[in-house]
């Protein structure tokens, strides 16, 4: 995995990028806002961005707005000193996608990076199980040849549901998981979308379980095994 790390602290990128590579990550390391951001118009290979907000040059807000009108889809871990909502609340609003709080653990920084890497890396074309498919090209659904009609946000937690299938995914995990709509969707809602997929998928093999106190989980029925 191709890691830039963009990080004035000499000391502290250095750290990074030592622990970074002994977990078999590709480690880049700049300094300031203005050197990322120009690596970055030159199409960086890299996988995950991590970068702290207090640079040098343009601050790290500033390099998540250009970074992200340019449609780049670059997963962003912010690093910030600040302790404040309110600059958690604009990274996440300009387009990151995780935040660390200095101090921070090693550990939880290369288990953050993973996790990006895994939500926003390649996934399957076609998702099946049962006598159900989503063609998430084609955006399509099916319950052997017959379509089903899925709003985008049905759409959203079905393949979430399909790619988690036979594990248990919370309702937080779900709003989690279909962003941008996550900012106005409750918990509540999540149980609405549920209810209505259940009942589109009724005929395909496959149930969607309510495991009470943790969420859901999406499985074949026994007698489609």
């Amino acid at each position: 995995m191709h890691v830039l790390v963009v990080e004035d602290d000499a000391v502290l990128a250095d750290g990074l990028a030592r622990v970074l590579g002994g977990h078999g990550m590709l480690v880049e390391v700049v300094g300031n806002g203005s050197q990322a951001d120009a690596l970055l118009q030159r199409g960086a290979a890299a996988e995950v961005l991590v970068l702290d907000i207090g640079l040098p040059g343009i601050d790290g807000f500033e390099v998540v707005r250009r970074l992200r009108a340019r449609a780049s889809a670059i997963p962003i871990l912010l690093l910030t000193a600040r302790d404040a909502i309110e600059d958690r609340v604009r990274g996440l609003e300009l387009g990151a996608d995780d935040y660390l709080v200095k101090p921070f653990a090693t550990a939880e920084l290369v288990a953050r990076i993973r996790a990006l890497a895994r939500r926003h890396g390649p996934k399957p074309s076609v998702l099946a199980l049962g006598a159900l498919t989503l063609d998430t090209s084609a955006k399509r659904a099916r319950v052997g040849e017959r379509v089903i009609e899925l709003s985008a946000r049905e759409w959203a937690v079905l393949e979430y549901l399909l790619q988690h299938a036979a594990r248990v995914v919370s309702k937080q995990q779900i709003i989690d998981a279909i962003l941008p709509w996550g900012d106005d969707l409750t918990l509540n809602a999540v149980e609405v979308y549920i209810s209505r997929v259940r009942l589109k998928i009724a005929d395909a093999g496959v149930s969607i379980r309510t495991i009470r106190g943790f969420g859901y989980m999406l499985e074949q029925n026994a007698d489609h095994a």
